[in-house]
C-alpha cells in the first residue's frame, strides 16, 4: 500500500496533471492553485527504494536548483515515532545528507484525512549551501520529543500544498522590472529638520512628475 503513495507523491512532484487533479479534488480553491504551480516547476522524480543504498530515501526529486532525498511515511495516526529499522533510515538519511550536502525531507501521508493529507519535514542536517541553506529555515524540522529524539507528527509539518507554492510558484515576487525597483526604492531618508524621519517612494514621485510634466526625478535624495 505504501507503494501507492509514493507513487501518489511521485507524480503530483513530477507535474503530472491527472496526479495533481487527483490529490486536490477535495482542497480548498487556494490550496488547489497552489499545487497546480508545480504543473510549470516540475521536478524528475526517481524512486529509490530497493536500490541498496542506505540513506537515499524512497524517492529522489531533482531540480536545477534544488535536490531532495524523501522518505514516505504513511499512517491513519497523528504521529510515529522511530525505532529499530526506521530509525536507521534516519540515521542513515542524516549521514548521507550531510556527506552530499543534501536536505533528506520526510513526506507523511496520513490516512483517511480530506483535503492535503501531505506534510513535509526536513531532516536537520550540517553543511548547507546555496538554494538548500535559504530554503531549511522555512520548512519545519522533524520535531524532538520530551528526550530529544525526533519524531513525526502530522500537525506539526508542511502541507503539501504550501511547500509546493513556495518551491514552484513565483507568489510574492515582483512581476516586472518596475515592481522590482519601487520595491528597492521605497525607503526611510532621516530630516535635517530635527531628525525626523521621512517615508519616501521614489516612484510615486517619478509618476507625479511624469502626469504634471515636470522634470523627472534624477536622485533619490528628499526634495529641499
Amino acid at each position: 500500500m505504501t507503494g501507492a503513495y509514493e507513487r501518489e507523491l511521485r507524480d503530483v512532484l513530477s507535474g503530472t496533471p491527472k496526479g495533481v487533479e487527483g490529490v486536490i479534488r477535495s482542497c480548498p480553491p487556494e490550496e488547489q492553485a497552489r499545487m497546480r504551480c508545480v504543473l510549470n516547476r516540475p521536478f524528475l522524480v526517481v524512486r529509490a527504494a530497493g536500490s541498496g543504498m542506505e540513506g537515499s530515501g524512497d524517492l529522489v526529486a531533482l531540480r536545477g536548483d534544488c535536490s531532495f532525498p524523501i522518505e514516505v511515511k504513511t499512517t491513519k495516526a497523528l504521529k510515529l515515532y522511530f525505532s529499530g529499522r526506521t530509525k536507521d533510515q534516519l540515521e542513515a538519511m542524516i549521514r548521507e545528507g550531510e556527506r552530499s550536502g543534501l536536505m533528506p525531507l520526510y513526506a507523511h501521508r496520513r490516512k483517511g484525512v480530506r483535503g492535503d493529507s501531505w506534510r513535509i519535514f526536513r531532516v536537520e542536517t550540517n553543511g548547507l549551501r546555496g538554494t538548500l541553506r535559504h530554503l531549511a529555515p522555512k520548512i519545519p524540522p522533524l520535531p524532538l520529543n520530551r528526550n530529544g529524539s525526533p519524531f513525526i507528527d502530522w500537525d506539526q509539518g508542511m502541507p503539501l500544498n504550501e511547500f509546493i507554492g513556495m518551491l514552484c510558484s513565483s507568489e510574492g515576487e515582483p512581476s516586472t522590472p518596475l515592481a522590482s525597483l519601487k520595491k528597492r526604492t521605497e525607503q526611510s531618508a532621516p530630516s535635517p529638520r530635527g531628525g525626523v524621519e521621512q517615508h519616501l517612494d521614489v516612484l510615486a514621485e517619478l509618476e507625479r512628475r511624469r502626469s504634471d510634466g515636470r522634470t523627472p526625478l534624477t536622485n533619490t535624495g528628499p526634495p529641499w
